[in-house]
């Protein structure tokens, strides 16, 4: 049976280009992965997933929406499949995590949802809301658009949308085999981010979202360091090219109701509700979340979760140190 991965990513903000961290080895590695998928041999290729009734006419689906539900990466196909969907508003999201999976054996994709990376980002109101039950039905059509009808592995990380992967999965239990979980709140507790609570505040939010700076920020404060200029440059790009994406994570910030998705995950993921296979892969230098939350959800379930310390990785573990996130995932997966 063929296996199939998603790797659900919230609040993430993918360069252009891979970022310096303390780790040269591993940026190193990251570095020429990201290479391969640049330069003229790159294994991979870009798709657009145009579908609004789940038949995969893309011509079709073009003239039925108004904006390209799901673009992503993916890798040539083989025995089992890793499909990665961040929630960032990334250039090249995921790409290094997707190709080391990818020579692990695994047919690998890396969508983004809609409004970050290379989906598009349609305006509010006009053909998509920014809502939780919006993102699980483009979701759907995202799997019926790549003809995946058997269990497949989940894999998601961080606030807002990667969140909303983990309600999806409670929803449709029946369609995932297995779960990993990188670096994402996990109980009603986790706190919430300066810059979340900044854009839910009428007027400022609008302006906090137009600030280019936003995403470096947010990296160095649930990182143990800091981006050297060039990179954090790169992390510009998106908001200095188009109003789009900061608008795109207002929306979907405003909407989202933390509490109760928090609520909601933390009880069904329980003992008492869930038995199938899930790996915390966690980032010990993590800001925002302390290892001791994820120490408290193992807890909760300990026949069924299991708990890998990524020593060295802060917030976000598969772009800090790739290498060892994969590492897990594999024999994990």
């Amino acid at each position: 049976m063929a296996a199939t991965a998603f790797l659900l990513r919230s609040l993430h903000f993918s360069p252009a280009e891979p970022r310096n961290t303390p780790h040269e080895k591993s940026h190193r590695s990251a570095y020429l992965l990201w290479k391969m998928m640049k330069g003229p041999r790159r294994r991979s290729q870009a798709v657009a997933a145009y579908n609004s009734d789940g038949n995969g006419d893309l011509e079709g689906d073009k003239k039925q929406s108004s904006f390209r539900p799901f673009g992503f990466v993916t890798d040539n196909p083989s025995s089992r499949s890793a499909i990665q969907l961040p929630e960032s508003p990334a250039e090249d999201g995921n790409v290094g995590q997707m190709l080391y999976m990818s020579g692990a054996g695994f047919h690998c994709f890396a969508p983004d949802w809609i409004g970050f990376g290379f989906s598009d980002k349609p305006q509010p109101g006009y053909g998509f809301s920014y809502t939780e039950e919006e993102f699980h039905k483009e979701f759907d059509k995202l799997l019926d658009t790549l003809n995946i009808n058997s269990p497949f592995f989940l894999v998601i990380q961080g606030y807002l949308v990667g969140s909303y992967g983990l309600t999806w999965a409670l929803r449709n239990s029946d369609k995932v085999s297995k779960i990993a979980i990188l670096n994402s709140p996990l109980s009603v507790q986790s706190s919430l981010p300066s810059l979340f609570q900044k854009l839910r505040i009428p007027l400022f939010g609008e302006f906090t979202c137009q600030n280019a700076i936003m995403a470096e920020r947010f990296i160095e404060a649930g990182s143990p360091y800091v981006l050297k200029l060039e990179k954090a440059d790169v992390y510009r790009l998106p908001y200095l090219a188009s109003s789009g994406p900061g608008f795109a994570l207002l929306e979907a910030a405003r909407k989202a109701n933390f509490r109760d998705i928090l609520n909601r995950i933390t009880t069904g993921l329980s003992s008492a509700n869930w038995s199938k296979p899930i790996l915390v892969a966690w980032g010990a230098s993590d800001k925002y979340l302390p290892i001791s939350e994820a120490e408290a959800f193992q807890k909760t379930n300990p026949e069924a979760i299991q708990l890998k310390v990524i020593e060295g990785a802060g917030h976000m573990p598969q772009e800090d140190w790739p290498e060892k996130v994969v590492e897990a995932l594999r024999r994990f997966l």
